[in-house]
């Protein structure tokens, strides 16, 4: 039987939200989230779940200018919480007079199933959090050596290569990635495909050159 994902949304903001409206109605904002979050991989892979919660503002046609972090859980979820947010700009009826400067709360709960996280225990899921804390250093360090590799030492790619492959970082793990770009192009979030285009190149891939100079240039 084909594993489904279930993706839980809720949307809750402070009294500020309430002559706040989204374009499409009162259960549009979450349909929205429904709709559009892409469940990043690793924390999929190792039924990583919870809240998100992001701060953000609107401007006077509804656009979002800023936006935090206010309570995370991981980098990718972090990241994909804010991603929707920044999605979500244009998207905000505001009434006359409304105060930019107030701050609107939205807590994004992941929740995963089917694909045996019922299983998994609290020490697995940690293990997998510390996991992903001490691979992004090593993945920073690949990213620096290849936008800086003019000036590479002799010898110095070998020990790169050897830290992707550590990390699992191959070519099915890249196309994986251009997918996910590739359906942020569809969802119209351009900055969004290009960060995962440019993530490959990044990598010392040529995997994802026609994207970056089709979407990103």
């Amino acid at each position: 039987m084909r594993k489904l994902l279930t993706l839980c949304l809720l949307f809750f903001c402070n009294l500020a939200i309430a002559q706040v409206q989204f374009k499409t109605g009162k259960d549009g904002f979450t349909n929205f989230l429904r709709e559009n979050t892409i469940y990043p991989k690793f924390s999929k892979q190792n039924c990583i779940q919870g809240t998100v919660n992001v701060s953000f503002k609107l401007d006077k046609i509804g656009r979002v200018y800023y936006s935090k972090i206010s309570k995370g859980i991981l980098g990718d979820l972090d990241d994909e919480a804010l991603r929707l947010i920044r999605m979500s700009s244009g998207k905000w009826n505001v009434p006359v007079g409304y105060d930019t400067t107030t701050s609107i709360l939205v807590p994004v709960n992941f929740k995963l199933s089917g694909y045996g996280c019922e299983g998994k225990s609290n020490q697995e899921i940690n293990t997998a959090i510390q996991t992903y804390l001490s691979e992004e250093g090593l993945i920073n360090t690949v990213i620096n050596f290849y936008k800086n590799i003019d000036k590479a030492k002799p010898g110095q790619e070998i020990q790169i290569i050897a830290i992707k492959k550590q990390l699992e970082i191959d070519d099915e793990y890249l196309n994986s990635r251009i997918q996910d770009g590739l359906k942020k192009i569809k969802q119209g979030d351009k900055q969004g495909a290009c960060e995962e285009f440019s993530f490959v190149k990044n990598m010392g891939s040529s995997l994802a050159d026609e994207y970056l100079a089709k979407y990103c240039k």
